[in-house]
């Protein structure tokens, strides 16, 4: 069985819709009213439009030490997925609980809440901070202002604790991503008259294709970090768009593509290095034909990578709590970077559910996952 507070709590917050481009903050509010219940004022961080909001408590004294337990509120859309529910209302099959955002991230903040009553009555001698964050599946952009309000406060937490779905294994490190938007300007004619045109499709191929030996090179001559199921940097293009018929040369075709970095590798080099090759390869011979033509490159996101010793205090102490003596690295990326660069505290990823139900039709948390995120909480609390 799961506990009334929590299973009441998770229900609640699955109900609120805080799809990315959505607001958050019904969900915000129900956080703050719950948590004033038990005295424990919450401070927002606001959004330019005042439509979404982070969420800073803290509980017991305000000294040095104590932990960060962290979680972002939004969720991924559910456009165009073919659910067999309702993936806002809670639903429990089969050993499983429904909705968007059982697994990412909705559950590990139900269960931290869930324990305010013990933690109130425990009496701490050092802080537990909750830090709740929105925009994180938009490339974890909705943090920062949370990030100051801490810094502002001149806190010194031990470390941090942020809760994606990781099946309650100790992540110690994920990769870096910065994805850019690439704008190929090219001159149109008829088809007919091509080599008189500069055909932006064909540019942006060849652009593409060089990413691609970036790629491959990395492949084989790494770095690499074995702690990843794929142990080196990745660059990769997912999305692009061009061309309006197939008899006119066209004009402009726009692409997007990644790079997913391990700590050895430093992004920047190689954007650095597609960068030059569309300008000294490929703008070079389109100018040949028209001076208006080009490249553009404009960067869309860009957070940090993590990676802290399997060695540290925090980092055995997590694993002696969860009786696994086993850590890893994730493809994936959090917030946990940008808590562990701004502070320089150690910040490990652990929370229930499993990242292969994320962002899918029918996302689940097993009621199993649910149990050892609770078994874990309290024997955090118990120990601290």
């Amino acid at each position: 069985m799961i506990e009334k507070n929590s299973l009441d709590l998770l229900k609640a917050l699955i109900g609120f819709d805080t799809t990315s481009f959505k607001s958050n903050l019904n969900l915000i509010k129900y956080i703050e009213n719950y948590l004033n219940q038990y005295k424990i004022k919450s401070e927002l961080v606001y959004n330019d439009t005042k439509t979404k909001a982070n969420l800073f408590a803290t509980i017991g004294p305000n000294t040095d030490g104590g932990i960060v337990l962290s979680g972002h509120t939004d969720v991924v859309p559910v456009t165009n997925q073919l659910w067999n529910s309702d993936p806002f209302q809670l639903t429990e099959k089969d050993e499983k609980l429904y909705g968007r955002g059982t697994s990412d991230m909705k559950s590990f903040i139900a269960l931290v809440l869930s324990r305010v009553p013990k933690l109130v009555e425990k009496k701490l001698s050092k802080p537990i901070h909750f830090a709740f964050s929105y925009d994180e599946e938009i490339g974890c952009v909705g943090v920062h202002g949370l990030l100051d309000l801490i810094d502002q406060k001149s806190l010194k937490p031990e470390f941090c604790i942020i809760g994606e779905p990781t099946s309650m294994e100790v992540v110690i490190g994920h990769k870096g991503k910065h994805s850019y938007n690439v704008k190929v300007n090219g001159l149109s004619c008829h088809s007919g008259q091509a080599p008189l045109g500069v055909n932006a499709i064909n540019y942006a191929s060849k652009l593409i294709a060089y990413i691609d030996e970036l790629n491959n090179e990395k492949s084989i001559k790494g770095p690499f970090d074995q702690d990843y199921e794929v142990p080196y940097t990745t660059l990769h293009t997912g999305l692009i768009k061009g061309g309006t018929i197939l008899n006119i040369v066209p004009n402009l075709c726009e692409f997007e593509y990644e790079i997913r970095n391990i700590k050895e590798d430093d992004p920047n080099v190689l954007a650095n290095r597609i960068k030059d090759y569309a300008d000294e390869k490929l703008t070079v011979n389109m100018h040949k034909i028209s001076s208006k033509t080009g490249i553009e490159i404009n960067e869309i996101i860009n957070y940090p990578g993590l990676d802290i010793s399997p060695e540290i205090e925090p980092v055995k102490k997590i694993k002696k709590l969860l009786n696994n003596h086993k850590h890893k690295k994730v493809v994936y990326g959090s917030e946990g970077g940008l808590f562990k660069n701004r502070f320089n505290i150690p910040t490990i990823v652990c929370g229930p559910g499993s990242i292969d139900q994320a962002h899918k039709p029918n996302e689940f948390v097993s009621i199993e996952q649910i149990k050892k995120c609770s078994v874990f909480l309290d024997n955090l609390i118990s120990n601290f």
